[in-house]
């Protein structure tokens, strides 16, 4: 298993971390306060982005298992990872603050960014011919 079993990973990394210099900019270039959010935004990528590692590094440990499983094993740890996410936006709807639509939707957006990216790998995982 050569760095291209694990080209998935590393895909995965390089688009969080675009992601994050994005999300960061676009933030600060519309002036918006982030220090007032419940999850600050760094917390934020590092919780998807190792819910993503996990979901990917597990796919591909699968994948040399059985072949057929992996479409199964994605359901069910995007499953479990919507339902970690559902406890996390508690405290989010919990809240009465002048961010709180912001803070949700930031929340859901980088919730689809990830599950975007998490399934186009998955997809290149199950198309890969080895």
């Amino acid at each position: 298993m050569g760095i291209q079993y694990y080209k998935p990973v590393l895909n995965l990394l390089a688009a969080s971390m675009v992601l994050y210099l994005l999300h960061k900019t676009l933030f600060y270039g519309i002036e918006i306060d982030t220090s007032k959010f419940y999850y600050s935004l760094e917390t934020l990528y590092l919780f998807f982005s190792g819910c993503s590692l996990l979901i990917i590094l597990i796919l591909l440990f699968v994948n040399i298992k059985n072949k057929e499983q992996v479409g199964m094993g994605f359901i069910w740890l995007t499953g479990i990872k919507i339902m970690i996410c559902c406890l996390l936006l508690i405290p989010l709807f919990a809240r009465s603050t002048n961010h709180k639509t912001l803070e949700n939707i930031n929340f859901f957006v980088m919730f689809i960014l990830f599950l975007t990216i998490e399934t186009i790998l998955s997809i290149r995982i199950l198309n890969n011919k080895q």
